[in-house]
């Protein structure tokens, strides 16, 4: 019976993404808000508005942070919590290939490299494809 009621949720669901603009987006966002209110709870030690003895912090408000995506920017409302801080492991790490290009694009600025010509404006050009 249980399992009956779980697939009807989650085809209610399915049906209110698909009548979104962009459902993968909306599914994208709805997963993001859910992976960020888990997190807190457990660094909080309790949800949002309920007491217990396990808790270690509180709950005090959200900031807005932007994700960008192949999707498309999101606007996160990330949760904020008074002791300790919060940050989304998916908005904390970045990928290995953005931080190698930063770090490559950050030293030939500062050795004077020009990114316009040259084997830096090749390698730029093949990472943007």
């Amino acid at each position: 019976m249980a399992q009956r009621d779980y697939k009807a949720m989650l085809e209610k669901m399915l049906t209110e993404f698909l009548l979104e603009e962009d459902p993968l987006k909306a599914m994208l966002e709805w997963l993001t808000e859910e992976l960020m209110r888990v997190e807190a709870e457990a660094k909080v030690g309790a949800p949002k508005g309920k007491h217990s003895q396990e808790r270690t912090t509180h709950f005090s408000g959200y900031r807005v942070r932007r994700l960008h995506t192949r999707l498309g920017t999101l606007y996160l409302m990330v949760p904020k919590v008074r002791k300790g801080g919060y940050i989304p492991f998916f908005v904390a790490e970045k990928k290995r290939s953005e931080v190698a290009l930063m770090s490559l694009v950050q030293e030939a600025f500062i050795n004077g490299v020009s990114t316009r010509t040259g084997p830096m404006s090749m390698l730029t050009s093949s990472l943007r494809s």
